[in-house]
């Protein structure tokens, strides 16, 4: 154990490696010389991953020792890609990276056991879709989508909280339901079909919370919404039914949005042409110049703070992709891909090890979680698929997704110290 604890101990330092020398190098390019009373940027930020590694240290001394330093290695990338940006924002990445590590450094003292969260599964099902209703009421509108609830200077987007209480919620009831659901109903054409009180509540609680985030304009919550529910209904059953049913319902469901929906019929459009002429310095502009910088990036990139990336609107947060492959080129950008995946990955790891069905299900929809939420945003400003405003996780600016996705990281590391207890 000693050695996972050096190991993971030494991959935190070789981490913020990458925050110190950018924020160097962009203060060198800037002004011509080193500005080494900058430091404290990455400094306070690689404090706030060494308390969390000391508080895991003594709390969950078992779990897994790679998360921490691929989630640090992520936002020493993103806090040099904001400071280069703007420092301001930088600033306050910092103090929610704080807050954030605060919030799971509570997490990982307090909760003993994670298959207890499904006792309250009903009641952080209802929090969640509560916290999707608050925006229809208390929301502000911006770019179009009620996203967002501003209390005093502060602006908080309760849709990143909200996935991770029904992520929960799936995976508990999920756990307890499993076997009836794949093996007990009626068949038809050859199909067995599980009984609606068996489906029905769970099905009841995703349509609720994609009704919402749809009327909410909230394209990239409800993808990421719908694909989580498909992904762990097919993980608890392991019937290949029920993903084709999805991918039906996706089908139709984006059909009758490109009918319906004004945003969505101008979010296709612009995704099959941004380079229009006659959208080009309009509607498609944001997604134009984002292919630009990756285009001027090339293999190597231009280098950092020599790019243009404010040219592309809110490059801190939904386009924070577009800025680091500009700067950083094609390795940059796949560096930040190959993060993703093995923090997908190691997820996954966590979850077939684990002998708890609520532990299981629940790592496996995390792991879930992270890679939709990045490939969904990533994708989008590569034109891979129809762009959608939803955060990088732990790159992007944004307080709300730093907090929630903390948490995320803390439920990760206490589901791997059981499955460490456990053997797994």
């Amino acid at each position: 154990m000693v050695r996972r604890r050096l190991l993971e101990f030494g991959l935190l330092i070789i981490s913020s490696a990458v925050g110190f020398i950018g924020l160097l190098t962009v203060d060198a390019v800037r002004q011509g010389k080193f500005a080494l009373q900058h430091l404290w940027y990455p400094g306070l930020l690689l404090g706030c991953f060494l308390l969390l590694y000391l508080v895991k240290l003594c709390a969950k001394p078992n779990s897994d020792p790679f998360l921490l330093p691929m989630v640090s290695s992520l936002c020493f990338l993103g806090m040099t890609a904001l400071y280069r940006l703007d420092p301001h924002v930088a600033r306050m990445q910092l103090i929610w990276t704080g807050v954030g590590a605060a919030a799971a450094a509570l997490m990982l003292v307090f909760l003993k056991d994670v298959s207890s969260l499904g006792r309250y599964r009903y009641t952080l099902g209802f929090i969640g879709i509560l916290l999707l209703v608050s925006t229809m009421v208390l929301g502000k509108e911006v770019n179009g989508a009620k996203l967002w609830i501003s209390i005093g200077p502060l602006n908080f987007q309760p849709s990143e909280l909200a996935k991770i209480f029904l992520t929960i919620f799936f995976a508990s009831y999920l756990a307890e339901r499993k076997e009836l659901l794949s093996q007990v109903g009626k068949r038809f054409l050859g199909v067995r079909l599980p009984r609606a009180r068996d489906l029905g509540p769970l099905l009841a609680m995703w349509a609720l919370s994609l009704l919402i985030l749809v009327y909410q304009k909230d394209l990239g919550s409800s993808l990421l919404f719908f694909g989580i529910f498909v992904a762990m209904l097919y993980i608890a059953t392991g019937r290949l039914f029920f993903v084709m049913a999805g991918m039906l319902l996706f089908l139709i469901g984006a059909f009758f949005a490109y009918q319906v929906f004004g945003h969505v019929k101008s979010r296709v459009r612009i995704w099959l042409d941004p380079l229009n002429p006659e959208t080009v310095s309009g509607e498609s502009y944001q997604i134009a110049q984002s292919l630009f910088a990756f285009a001027e990036g090339g293999i190597a990139g231009k280098g950092l703070a020599r790019g243009s990336p404010r040219l592309i609107p809110f490059a801190e947060t939904d386009f924070v992709f577009a800025a680091l492959g500009e700067e950083l080129g094609v390795f940059g950008a796949v560096f930040v891909v190959m993060i993703f995946l093995l923090l997908a990955a190691r997820g996954m790891h966590i979850s077939m090890g684990c002998r708890n069905d609520v532990g299981k299900l629940l790592a496996a929809g995390l792991a879930v979680v992270l890679f939709l939420q990045s490939f969904i945003i990533m994708g989008g400003v590569t034109r891979l698929v129809p762009l959608t405003g939803i955060t990088l996780p732990f790159v992007s600016y944004g307080g709300s997704s730093l907090f929630s996705n903390f948490l995320l990281l803390a439920l990760l590391i206490s589901i791997s110290r059981e499955v460490a207890e456990d053997g797994g």
